[in-house]
């Protein structure tokens, strides 16, 4: 007969590890920042919203028990996400520091801790807790899973798959097979859940990288402005570190017309894109923290 448990260990191991290398994948962003001694267009947000989910699950394992798994991943993810953080903070402008800190001390401090006090006094059953807590922690990274929705979006849009790497969508796909196995082989189906939509969303993107990985297709900055839509978008990366950085885009809009137009790289002080860094000129200024 199947030992269950034992499953769900081997496969925890296995997912630990996999989730191991991703929260080590942004090193080289972070690497980067220190170098330039900036963050450049670099967004905080998707390392404080991994730290949020961190933290809901290691409250979740420790108020379960018997979730040593879970215990460790998270309080790795924990520590790995306040190094970033704490190194966004050294080297964002005051402007960008601030906001950040801003979004820090709300989801991360006040949000958090209004889920610790009233899942703690207003929920007294234990078995409840851990019900409400997990389903608190679902939630969390249903959204979190569905936030490369825009780069399938994209890849579809533009036939390119510049900005999906396949390495990244199989390793999170990866991951979120082994942990969908550890959740189902416990019975716990707080945890399997989230994978269900993870291993569907990278399935989906290894799909489209097959079909568009031969298309020849580049993208050109001038192609990835829609003026009857708005007067800026934002090229969106899902890059080998992990993480979706948002980069600006410098336009200018004639108000005559509805055409959008593009400023001149030799005309401005800096280029517009310099080693595959866009940067924010002089015309207009959009800066996403």
């Amino acid at each position: 007969m199947i030992n269950h448990h034992l499953l769900a260990i081997i496969f925890g191991i296995l997912g630990n590890a996999i989730s191991f290398c991703v929260f080590l994948a942004p090193l080289p962003t972070f690497y980067r920042i220190y170098k330039n001694k900036s963050t450049e267009s670099f967004q905080s947000l998707p390392y404080q919203v991994s730290l949020f989910s961190c933290m809901l699950w290691l409250y979740y394992a420790l108020i379960k028990q018997d979730a040593f798994l879970l215990i460790t991943i998270n309080s790795f993810g924990c520590i790995v996400e306040t190094i970033y953080i704490a190194l966004f903070f050294a080297y964002a402008t005051r402007d960008k520091r601030i906001a950040a800190m801003k979004l820090f001390f709300t989801i991360n401090v006040a949000f958090f801790s209004l889920i610790l006090m009233i899942t703690h006094f207003a929920v007294r059953s234990p078995s409840l807790q851990v019900s409400v807590i997990g389903w608190i922690c679902v939630s969390i990274s249903v959204s979190v899973f569905a936030a490369p929705l825009m780069i399938v979006a994209r890849v579809i849009k533009t036939k390119s798959v510049e900005f999906m790497p396949f390495t990244l969508s199989f390793f999170l796909t990866i991951s979120a097979v082994m942990w969908f196995a550890y959740g189902a082989f416990l019975h716990d189906i707080c945890i399997a859940i989230p994978n269900v939509v993870g291993f569907i969303l990278g399935m989906l993107q290894m799909v489209l990288y097959g079909i568009y990985r031969n298309s020849g297709v580049k993208i050109d900055t001038e192609k990835k402005i829609n003026s009857s839509e708005q007067q800026l978008k934002t090229i969106v990366v899902m890059s080998q570190l992990g993480v979706s950085e948002v980069h600006p885009v410098d336009i200018t809009v004639d108000p005559l017309s509805e055409t959008v137009h593009h400023e001149d790289p030799s005309k401005q002080k800096e280029p517009s894109i310099e080693d595959g860094k866009c940067h924010v000129g002089t015309v207009a200024r959009f800066e996403y923290i």
